[in-house]
């Protein structure tokens, strides 16, 4: 392993300048690195009551990403964003349909592909996104069962190579420890890369109180989001626990989901050091990762988490529950498999309408 990670190091070492030298410079490469983070960050996913800047001149923003493109852009190379996202669908089947990758991943690829042609128009070499899956790093946790996760990321690939989406690619924990047991390749993780746990349920508590630091308050944030996540997860048909338990059992997941998902992102970091790293959580202003929606219109769904909906107004994300009390029509793709819902009527609910 030590061995792939130097030779990654070595393909690229980012640029150290400050923002400020950076955006002080007005030559071409600079003008041309700007405008790369402006698109980006047009699909930028903020905390709702925080004010994001949408600013790609913005100081605190540019000082972590900027230099990254600068240095890529500088050398004509692609330039590389990875995003830790897509771990295998979620295990209530009030959510999701199936098991598999279906036409809500298709959505937030093509949404991704996009992004990237878009990029083109402004630096011919664009950028490539490097897709994390990382449901392997926290499947046991989190209910998902380790043949799923398999079929998922197999099935993701498959996707990828079908749509001909040049620069998206994929990378999981599978890629790194081969010849290992799915337990195994976890602790040599966590061995590597892990954290107390007792440092980050600190870092947790301290983001609730006035005076957190910007690293307290995203951890905060994540362990909320995830705790709801995992809440939601488990409400599935014919389990028998109350609603509090669930809730405290969701609490206590949360935190190793967090330390481990940190590990993940600390290994990703050390083999893609040029990268910019996005985020498919809110990220404030000045964070290390850059915070992106997975489809152009969604406020806060994920594939793994839902459902594709056709509307008369276009595609959505909604969770499977909601699709079916609408009474959208399922429908299935050529191999048989449950695909996305369909809803024809032209008169949408108002929470439906604040999705489009």
């Amino acid at each position: 392993m030590k061995k792939m990670i130097n030779a990654l190091k070595s393909v690229s070492t980012p640029i150290k300048s400050s923002s400020s030298e950076v955006l002080r410079d007005k030559d071409p490469v600079i003008e041309t690195s700007i405008k790369i983070l402006a698109e980006v960050m047009s699909y930028r996913r903020s905390p709702e009551k925080v004010k994001p800047c949408r600013d790609s001149k913005c100081e605190s923003c540019t000082s972590i990403y900027l230099p990254k493109i600068v240095y890529a852009v500088k050398n004509r190379r692609p330039v590389n964003f990875v995003l830790p996202a897509f771990p295998g669908k979620s295990p209530n089947l009030n959510k999701v349909v199936g098991v598999v990758p279906d036409f809500a991943e298709k959505i937030s690829l093509s949404f991704l592909q996009s992004l990237c042609k878009r990029v083109k128009t402004i630096y011919s070499p664009g950028i490539q996104i490097i897709i994390c899956s990382d449901g392997r790093v926290f499947s046991d946790v989190v209910g998902m069962q380790e043949s799923h996760v398999t079929s998922y990321q197999a099935e993701l690939d498959r996707l990828i190579d079908e749509m001909s989406l040049k620069d998206i690619s994929t990378f999981n924990l599978d890629d790194i420890y081969k010849n290992l047991s799915f337990a195994q390749m976890r602790d040599e993780l966590m061995k590597t890369y892990g954290k107390s746990s007792e440092i980050l349920k600190h870092k947790i508590k301290s983001g609730a109180r006035p005076g957190a630091t910007l690293e307290e308050v995203e951890a905060n944030r994540m362990y909320c989001g995830i705790t709801r996540f995992l809440f939601e997860d488990s409400l599935f048909p014919g389990q028998r626990k109350s609603r509090a338990a669930i809730q405290r059992e969701a609490k206590s997941k949360a935190y190793e989901v967090i330390r481990r998902s940190n590990a993940w992102s600390e290994l990703i970091e050390e083999l893609f050091p040029e990268a910019v790293r996005l985020s498919i959580h809110p990220q404030a202003c000045g964070s290390k990762k850059l915070g992106i929606r997975l489809v152009g219109n969604e406020s806060w769904m994920t594939p793994w988490h839902g459902v594709a909906m056709e509307t008369p107004k276009g595609h959505i994300l909604v969770k499977r529950s909601e699709a079916e009390e609408l009474g959208a029509r399922l429908i299935y793709d050529s191999l048989g498999r449950p695909s996305f819902y369909q809803l024809l009527d032209s008169d949408l609910p108002a929470f439906i309408e604040s999705k489009l």
